[in-house]
């Protein structure tokens, strides 16, 4: 197994400082080493500071991860703008979105060929996704009994207003009996 970046082995703070950095973009790469050994120059003269090229890799690493989220976070706001919630449509969306994104990441796992990687670290990163495509399908198949009862709630809303608008009509305006027994009929009201 491949040793841990040196980013990774950070400490809690320098990490922290150093992905808001990024996440804000507001400073260019040479800028970003400069506060660094700024804020921590023991840490710069121990040469526990990780290297330009090092700082780089996360950046586009943790770049693409916020873009995702963007994407995501536009993606919802579009859904819940479209789509009223009484079926739970974000969710569906959610859910879908998720999905996409779970067999992205197992199709591109299965195409890496990193010398370095761990076979064990491989497998346990599959059955990590299959745990958790089983809980999400778990949850689509939940949501689908929920959309269905939200829907027959109401219909049987709708047709017992029908029934008894059809009731409160009485024989006005020339409406018999059996009209109303006819438009019964026709809506499935019994």
């Amino acid at each position: 197994m491949g040793q841990k970046s040196r980013i990774s082995r950070l400490p809690a703070d320098v990490r922290a400082f150093l992905e808001a950095q990024i996440a804000a973009g507001r400073c260019t790469l040479d800028e970003l080493i400069a506060q660094l050994r700024e804020r921590w120059p023991s840490a710069a003269e121990a040469g526990e500071l990780p290297s330009r090229t090092a700082v780089h890799r996360y950046g586009q690493k943790l770049e693409r991860r916020l873009a995702a989220i963007r994407a995501s976070t536009e993606a919802a706001k579009l859904i819940q703008a479209q789509a009223g919630d009484d079926k739970d449509a974000r969710s569906e969306a959610l859910t879908a979105l998720v999905q996409t994104e779970l067999f992205e990441a197992i199709l591109a796992l299965q195409e890496a060929d990193d010398p370095e990687a761990d076979a064990g670290e491989r497998v346990a990163m599959l059955s990590s996704a299959a745990k958790n495509i089983a809980t999400l399908t778990r949850s689509s198949v939940n949501l689908k009994q929920f959309q269905r009862e939200v829907e027959a709630a109401a219909r049987k809303q709708l047709l017992e207003e029908q029934r008894a608008k059809l009731d409160a009509l009485g024989n006005k305006g020339g409406v018999t009996e059996d009209t109303k027994r006819a438009i019964r009929e026709a809506l499935g009201i019994v």
